[in-house]
């Protein structure tokens, strides 16, 4: 089988457009809705939503090569690095500290040609205290760099990547295509997603690192869409592609044995706007956390507090089940007296619903939030002609806001 890499034109990838201009306009369309929204939210919102998004991009960038970080740490890793907490504040986990450092750094510098440098950079920060591994430099071992799968004996191979001595060259190679593509570059790309894609997959075909080339690889299309966006990109492609993360795979796998990428770019660009539809997700959950804070202020006593927060840090879905007597003594430390207790109060208050789920001890509660009723129709109307609004002038949107006093409301591993 032959891999892009070894055919006469690499690295000349070719596509038809036409296939994919419906999809890109959605993109566009949708990037500034998302944009629109955010620079009318309140700081603290603002802050929260960029924030939450970072973290799902963390955690799911490495559940996709089957590493699991512990979310609170992750998130007060970020926290730290924005100066949001003391930087005296323990963080256990060394993988948590290190890409929440580089969630930070990959936006702070997206305006920022791309060089080896900061390649090398990104990924002493993703593998810390790794051993056995090179890190900060490109691989340089004789073996083959193959991407297998299957039990030993009966292993797969998907991909091989290029010789390691091939690796300083073609990584030459690729940075010079990367800034010669981006806004105001001598072969500029102006469409984001089509540059995204065509840098996604050139970087996993040459597979320069040890390992981490997958989340170094989704960072720099993540850099890609930020450039050609003109700000930092709130969205998360690894939590959209671990949703189906065969997909993905199946799609890089077809990707990289042909330099004709129509099918992948296809794929890419429907990636994007699906990261899209969970930005604003994530922006209407954290609308939703601070309208819900804003309402009960005042009116919860620490434990029931303590219990709404780790109810929030879980993100969108919230707790797997639900809410009960049992979970409420784990996280506050109560009796299970007071547990009743306060629950029955939060249920009087309207700060949880009961989920209809029997009786008694096996009660469970949610929090009192609809994400997607969160507007009611007195207001409806004037919310999404906001955000057509927020499409076509931001600024405008913006002034809008403030002339009005209402609110709106798989199994694929690294062989060498």
């Amino acid at each position: 089988m032959a891999y892009n890499w070894q055919m006469d034109d690499w690295p000349k990838f070719t596509f038809d457009q036409s296939i994919i201009e419906d999809k890109l306009y959605l993109f566009s369309e949708k990037t500034g809705l998302v944009s629109g929204i955010i620079k009318t939210l309140p700081e603290n919102a603002r802050i929260e939503a960029i924030i939450e998004i970072m973290v799902a991009e963390a955690i799911k960038t490495s559940e996709i090569e089957g590493e699991f970080l512990n979310r609170k740490d992750v998130m007060s890793s970020i926290r730290r690095a924005l100066g949001l907490i003391s930087k005296n504040e323990k963080i256990s986990d060394k993988r948590s500290v290190g890409i929440g450092e580089l969630m930070i750094d990959v936006r702070e510098t997206y305006k920022a040609a791309l060089t080896k440098e900061q390649l090398f950079y990104w990924h002493k920060m993703l593998l810390p205290d790794s051993k056995g591994v090179i890190v900060g430099a490109w691989r340089d071992h004789a073996e083959p760099m193959q991407v297998i799968s299957g039990p030993y004996g009966k292993e797969k191979v998907h991909f091989e990547a290029p010789p390691s001595a091939r690796v300083p060259y073609e990584m030459e190679r690729f940075i010079d295509w990367f800034n010669d593509s981006g806004p105001g570059g001598k072969r500029e790309i102006k469409k984001a997603p089509v540059r995204s894609a065509i840098a996604h997959l050139y970087f996993e075909s040459v597979h320069p690192f040890e390992d981490g080339n997958g989340r170094i690889g989704r960072l720099i299309a993540e850099k890609a869409l930020s450039q050609g966006m003109g700000r930092p990109a709130l969205l998360s492609l690894s939590k959209t592609i671990e949703l189906k993360r065969s997909a993905y795979y199946d799609a890089l796998k077809t990707a990289q044995s042909t330099l004709n990428i129509t099918p992948w770019m296809d794929y890419f660009v429907d990636l994007t706007l699906q990261a899209q539809l969970f930005a604003e997700e994530q922006i209407d959950y954290t609308l939703s956390k601070t309208k819900f804070f804003d309402k009960f202020n005042g009116k919860l006593n620490e434990r029931q507090l303590k219990l709404v927060r780790k109810v929030f840090d879980e993100g969108p879905k919230g707790f797997e089940g639900g809410i009960n007597t049992s979970k409420y003594v784990s996280i506050t430390k109560s009796p299970k007296a007071t547990a009743t207790r306060d629950l029955q109060d939060l249920l009087a208050k309207g700060a949880i619903e009961n989920l209809g789920t029997g009786g008694g001890r096996s009660t469970k509660y949610r929090l009192n939030i609809d994400f997607d009723e969160r507007l009611d129709r007195s207001n409806r109307e004037t919310f999404v002609e906001h955000l057509r609004t927020a499409i076509r002038d931001p600024e405008a949107a913006i002034k809008s806001k403030n002339d009005n006093s209402q609110e709106p409301g798989d199994d694929l591993h690294i062989s060498r």
